[in-house]
């Protein structure tokens, strides 16, 4: 066998240990599919936000998904060199609950923060069933669009008599469920969509009850939705209201708000998509706890600095794995430490749908925080999904001397863990984060590549 080795002065042991197996808060996800569901939404969208044809025709071609072909064929012990198509094979005839036990197994995520809000809830499993995965039980995230949209076909629209008394209500029931879920410990954030429906620039003042503005949109979104069997909230107004609310309680309660920001599917304006557009509603409400999601690629640059400035502002950098390439992953997670603090950065996978998405999420981020920037092939390596080739942001980083190793495992575990653990107020304890064997595995390459220093 040949290796290529580095000097072993490159294998920072302890910070690659400590990015490899520390147990990770996933502070975004989503639900999982029930198995007689997992035929029904297309397996490209594990590595794509394209729609409809072209998410067959084209992610199949990108950088993201030929990273994600090996890193499956790893994952289900498939041969070297194994095809899309083949995975995607392997995928549909594995037994479902051995899949989810082995991506979660492998990815080392303690807990899970599910935001239960797709907008296909009746095919995804609920809150509970995840906890049989993992060693921490699963916390909701109320997604704000889709209790109101609820409320309103539920509550309002079948009794609706006129524009004022029927948003009053509304209101009230808003309100109330999002105080009730937050109290009573059934939630620990909120999140947004509002980037989706009409876009970030949501003005900091809110409308009151009394207004003709906010009266008239509502009246007309009633004679617009009143007879559809299912309610989209996509008109400014409202949804600015709606987004209102819920920073008003999330300031009361405590309670975070996470905001879709940047990367999202073929809804989404671009334009409108960028954090700057919140930096007023920032301002607007200095106690309430805002968190930037994904990164808000490609804006990453300007969530990291109202991230900087803002001290209720907390940035996410999940999505990017594995949506973006590998080299690009790691030019975000720069512009990210280029002036974010450290203590206000957290990790998520965005998983979703597919048990692997979890998988992925967590191992390229793991990759991305550390790398110890060799190029060597065997065997061990491969099954267990290390892709040692590329010079990694925190390892270079110390090796530069502008960090101490302790200081950058310090960053590593709190972007995983801690900062999760402390802006949501879980008070947990992290536990061994993947199994054994992996970590003997991990252990095993730092000493290979000491012996083969040149």
């Amino acid at each position: 066998m040949t290796m290529s080795m580095p000097y072993a002065s490159n294998v920072l042991q302890k910070l690659h240990a400590v990015a490899f197996t520390y147990p990770a808060i996933d502070n975004h996800a989503h639900a999982l599919l029930r198995p007689e569901n997992r035929t029904d939404i297309p397996f490209e969208g594990l590595v794509s936000h394209l729609q409809g044809e072209a998410l067959l025709k084209d992610a199949p071609h990108t950088l993201a998904c030929h990273r994600a072909t090996q890193q499956l064929s790893n994952l289900y012990g498939l041969a070297e060199g194994s095809s899309w198509e083949e995975v995607k094979a392997n995928h549909m005839t594995t037994d479902y609950t051995d899949l989810c036990s082995r991506s979660f197994v492998s990815s080392g995520i303690q807990c899970i923060l599910l935001d239960d809000g797709l907008g296909i809830r009746e095919m995804l499993q609920d809150i509970p069933w995840h906890d049989q995965f993992t060693q921490s039980p699963t916390r909701r995230v109320i997604r704000i669009e889709a209790v109101a949209e609820d409320i309103l076909r539920k509550k309002v629209f079948t009794n609706y008599k006129d524009p004022k008394s029927a948003l009053i209500t509304f209101t009230e029931e808003l309100k109330e469920y999002l105080a009730d879920h937050t109290r009573n410990g059934h939630a620990v954030a909120f999140k947004t969509v509002v980037c989706y429906r009409t876009g970030l620039a949501v003005p900091p003042k809110p409308l009151d009850l009394e207004s003709m503005e906010l009266l008239s949109a509502f009246s007309r979104f009633y004679s617009e939705h009143k007879d559809l069997p299912k309610i989209r909230l996509q008109k400014k107004v409202l949804n600015d209201y709606v987004v209102h609310l819920a920073m008003d309680l999330s300031a009361v309660y405590d309670v975070p708000i996470q905001f879709h920001t940047g990367l999202g599917d073929n809804d989404l304006l671009l334009d409108l998509a960028s954090p700057k557009h919140l930096q007023p509603l920032i301002k607007a409400y200095p106690k309430t706890k805002i968190v930037l999601l994904h990164a808000s690629y490609p804006y990453t640059r300007e969530a990291g600095y109202l991230t900087a400035i803002h001290p209720n502002v907390y940035l996410d950098f999940g999505e990017i794995v594995p949506y973006v390439s590998r080299c690009g992953q790691r030019a975000i997670i720069e512009q990210i430490l280029e002036l974010a603090p450290t203590n206000k950065i957290m990790w998520s996978s965005d998983g979703h749908i597919r048990p692997e998405s979890y998988y992925l999420g967590s191992i390229q981020a793991r990759e991305a925080l550390y790398e110890v920037g060799t190029s060597f092939s065997c065997t061990l390596a491969r099954h267990f999904a290390f892709n040692m080739d590329y010079l990694q942001v925190l390892s270079n980083i110390v090796r530069a001397g502008e960090l101490s190793e302790a200081v950058a495992i310090d960053i590593v575990q709190k972007a995983l863990f801690h900062n999760a653990n402390r802006l949501y107020k879980l008070n947990l304890q992290p536990k061994v984060a993947v199994s054994p064997e992996y970590s003997s595995i991990c252990q095993l390459i730092v000493c290979i590549a000491s012996c083969y220093a040149i």
